[in-house]
């Protein structure tokens, strides 16, 4: 086990941080690359992310999952071993699930730990196309089931942006539909939700996407599952029924190519009687909610993900 101890941010305008997180798409996100040299420059960006003062972020295998622990001193999670005596959140990073590690969600699960308290466990599930679906399901599956053994009723939130967003909402649903007690809350920062959906059919949204493009998407969606299971609700949950899930917080910016993928599933859980809390910000580009401290709309996405970590776990 190792740790590290954090540095702090600064903010920057929006027009600087658009130039970089375009930078980010273009030299990393590029599917004529192959895939290590995009995980090995993705990582490069990512790595020297800043981090609240007093953060500490150790690194453990949770069920043969090897996972970072991201923890505030204020939160008192120490080595962050795993009481169950304060709330905890399962984040799965982005990445298309063929690329990206717990550093990519690093500062924002700091950020929110300053800010609620809580420890946040970043698995290193594997990665497509060397384990294509459902190895990042089946490892998620391990994770939650060692960490739900030991946690308080109610304690318990999953998380997920982009990919990991997808991944997250997947897990849940398979723990609905085998009758396992749910998180308490599911938090989805542009979730990617459908594999097979057209993203070339909103021309706007292609040109405004800074980090996204649609041949990327797609190279993603065939190296993680085969064509014809794009539709199985495991690998695309906008297919599922959303009916009996915990409350959820979605999250996403008006120029990403997957905004369409947070409304629909606001819309149909909201129809189905979950309670949903779903926010867009205007001209925020793809995943922009994993940079608090640096950009002043992501310091807000921060706000209201610590609002709902403490609203679904006030009682635990």
């Amino acid at each position: 086990m190792t740790a590290r101890r954090a540095r702090r941010g600064l903010r920057l305008p929006p027009e600087v941080m658009r130039l970089g997180v375009r930078q980010i798409g273009s030299r990393c996100l590029d599917p004529a690359l192959p895939w290590p040299v995009q995980r090995t420059r993705l990582d490069q960006f990512t790595r020297a992310s800043r981090l609240p003062r007093g953060t500490m972020v150790t690194e453990q295998a949770i069920a043969g999952v090897p996972a970072e622990i991201v923890s505030c001193r204020a939160s008192g999670s120490g080595s962050g071993s795993g009481s169950g005596s304060q709330p905890t959140v399962i984040h799965f990073h982005g990445g298309g699930y063929c690329l990206g590690s717990a550093s990519t969600a690093r500062s924002w699960a700091a950020h929110l730990s300053a800010s609620t308290g809580c420890r946040v466990v970043l698995p290193e599930y594997r990665l497509a196309p060397e384990y294509p679906y459902p190895a990042a399901l089946q490892d998620a599956r391990a994770v939650i089931g060692a960490l739900s053994g030991g946690a308080k009723p109610g304690s318990l939130l999953v998380s997920g942006d982009s990919a990991g967003g997808g991944l997250a909402l997947a897990l849940v649903l398979w723990m609905r539909d085998q009758g396992q007690e749910l998180p308490a809350g599911c938090v989805l920062l542009s979730p990617w939700l459908d594999l097979g959906r057209d993203r070339r059919g909103i021309p706007s949204l292609v040109r405004r996407d800074v980090l996204l493009s649609p041949p990327w998407l797609d190279a993603c969606a065939r190296a993680y599952a085969d064509p014809s299971s794009w539709a199985d609700p495991s690998v695309s949950p906008s297919h599922a029924s959303h009916s009996g899930l915990p409350p959820l917080l979605i999250q996403a910016g008006t120029a990403e190519l997957l905004a369409p993928d947070a409304e629909s599933l606001a819309a149909s859980a909201s129809a189905a009687g979950v309670d949903v809390t779903y926010t867009r910000w205007p001209r925020m580009w793809h995943d922009f909610a994993l940079q608090p401290g640096l950009l002043a709309a992501a310091d807000s996405a921060l706000e209201q993900a610590a609002w709902f970590v403490s609203k679904v776990t006030a009682g635990s």
